[in-house]
């Protein structure tokens, strides 16, 4: 990474939002010359657009860019650990899940494809990256994507609470039935069948 680069998410890191002319101003650079790093730095990933500022007179408004929030990080390790440290019914918490997302509605949807459309729909909303095949044992939805992918290794639960969800949006048992083989980062190694 340029050094332009790294002085940017620095100032980013300090003092977001910014303007690409407030930026360029602060590490006294060039505003094409930011506004071309900026371009890069989102393209990556590691920032992105906030907001949009009217521009006051004439002119374009101004993008407000911040760091992204995926390299911000989060404390979900520590808060999962203080939610599942102590013993706790991972199915109840699935359930409340269901209920809490308005997927326990879905179970009065006929016919079934059309209901684990739908669930796929609410999931992919929640980061899931869902889909569902049909099979000739039933049909299977694969999560391509674990939400809880930095803190399933030490609370395989996690897995089961998924399971009851899944069982509460469908009204039907659910099992896991395959472990992928997939070791990427944030991808699920589990698909579901309905039985």
């Amino acid at each position: 990474m340029t050094a332009s680069r790294q002085k940017i998410l620095q100032h980013l890191k300090k003092a977001r939002p910014a303007s690409a002319r407030e930026i360029a101003r602060a590490l006294d650079l060039s505003a094409p010359n930011v506004r071309h790093h900026l371009s890069v730095l989102c393209s990556d990933g590691r920032v992105e657009v906030n907001s949009i500022r009217d521009g006051e007179g004439r002119g374009r408004p101004e993008k407000l860019y911040s760091l992204a929030q995926s390299t911000l990080g989060d404390n979900l390790p520590i808060l999962v650990e203080a939610l599942l440290g102590d013993k706790v019914n991972a199915e109840k918490v699935g359930v409340r899940m269901a209920q809490a997302q308005g997927l326990t509605d879905l179970a009065m949807v006929t016919p079934v494809a059309k209901r684990l459309t739908l669930l796929v729909g609410k999931l992919n909303e929640t980061h899931y990256q869902a889909r569902w095949e049909a099979g000739a044992e039933g049909p299977r939805l694969a999560f391509g994507r674990c939400p809880f992918a930095k803190v399933i290794e030490a609370h395989p639960e996690i897995c089961r609470m998924d399971a009851a969800m899944l069982e509460a949006a469908l009204a039907r048992p659910v099992i896991s039935v395959r472990r992928g083989e997939s070791t990427q980062p944030g991808l699920c190694p589990f698909q579901f069948q309905m039985v």
